[in-house]
Parts: C-alpha cells; sequence; structure tokens
C-alpha cells in the first residue's frame, strides 16, 4: 500500500480558511513563480481555471511537482466537494477522489469521473488505498483529515505553510482531541511566500 499523507496549505496559527471558507491569500504562491508545477501545462489541473498558470518558485515546483505525481487518490470530506464541485470532476491531482460524506454523490454528477462516496474514514482509506495501489493517498486536512489522523490512518503530514495569520477559522487539525506526536521534520523547504514541511506521524 501506498503512504497516506494529510496535506494543506495553512496559515502560521494553523488555518486552511476562515470560517466562511474564504481562503484569503493562502494560495497567492501558486502565482508568483516563474516555474510551472506542471510541466507542459497539463490541463488535468485546471480545477481552478489557472492550468498552466501555476507557477511557483523553483524549490516550490521541485517540491510539489514530484508530490502531485505520486498521489494516486485524494481523500476528501463533503464541505470540500460541495465548495468547489468536487473540481468538476478534475482532482488537482491523482485519478481517483473519495469523498467522506453521509450523502451520496449528486444524483447525475460527472459519471465519467472516478469519485467513491462512503460514510467512515476507515472505510474510506481502505477504498483509497485500494484505487492507489502502491501510489500516494492524499487526505486534504480538516475534519475530516482529523479523524483520518486521530484514527491512526496516516503516515505523514505535509504543511505549506503561508506568512498570514487568520486568528480563527478552520482549523487544519479540525477538532482533534488530545495530544498526538510528530517526528521532526524530514522535509524543510523555503519556497517564496511559502514554506514546505512534512512529518512522519510518530507510532
Amino acid at each position: 500500500m501506498g503512504t497516506v499523507i494529510m496535506h494543506n496549505v495553512v496559515s502560521v496559527d494553523g488555518f486552511i480558511a476562515d470560517k466562511n471558507d474564504d481562503v484569503g491569500p493562502l494560495h497567492d504562491w501558486y502565482f508568483n513563480g516563474d516555474t510551472p508545477i506542471i510541466e507542459g501545462g497539463d490541463q488535468q489541473y485546471d480545477h481552478s481555471g489557472a492550468g498552466s498558470r501555476f507557477k511557483v518558485s523553483r524549490a516550490s515546483a521541485e517540491y510539489v511537482r514530484p508530490m502531485w505525481e505520486a498521489i494516486g487518490t485524494i481523500v476528501m470530506g463533503r464541505n470540500l466537494f460541495d465548495l468547489v464541485n468536487g473540481w468538476e470532476g478534475q482532482p488537482p491531482a491523482g485519478d481517483h477522489v473519495v469523498v467522506v460524506s453521509h450523502r451520496p454523490k449528486p444524483e447525475g454528477w460527472r459519471p465519467e469521473a472516478s469519485y467513491h462516496f462512503v460514510d467512515d474514514v476507515t472505510a474510506a482509506i481502505d477504498r483509497a488505498q485500494e484505487l492507489a495501489g502502491e501510489r500516494t493517498v492524499g487526505v486534504n486536512a480538516g475534519e475530516v483529515g482529523s479523524q483520518i489522523l486521530a484514527a491512526g490512518l496516516v503516515d505523514e503530514v505535509a504543511m505549506d505553510v503561508v506568512p498570514v495569520v487568520f486568528g480563527s477559522g478552520k482549523r487544519y487539525f479540525g477538532t482533534i482531541d488530545g495530544q498526538l506526536l510528530l517526528e521532526d521534520p524530514h522535509v524543510i523547504i523555503q519556497g517564496d511566500g511559502v514554506l514546505h514541511l512534512r512529518f512522519k506521524v510518530r507510532r
């Protein structure tokens, strides 16, 4: 099975969006450099209308590109699915998406897209790993991500830390209860307007 990585862009004080789900300047670094994340401008990543215009610093591109290429399946919560309409059936990375939700896929929604709806986080990771094979499972941080982390199903935590303080909003680690230890960061990369960090989850 591939590695399960919980990942998100995050403010210095630990928020992935404000209380209205607005990400503010958190994604500005995706557009402030001269190096495309996707070589050749692959339109499969055109979920934001940016397509090949995702241009970051060289340091960020060298980190993000192989990370995105390694992902086979993304696991997301229903709130994010509804906010972005499932990226219109074109996830930013990987070939499959598993949505954790007590509600089924909207009737008639993108039947060609490999999107799978399950109502339990353990079942979500099982399905995601089955779909991903040896590739990485990327878990969006937030409430669903924190449930998967608390269940002991996350191998690594990846954070793209942006120098902004939100003060309040949607937390990267959701409402996780109690302490959870991580190893020292094994990736520390300074980009332009972002610091990339990765930690293994201590077992």
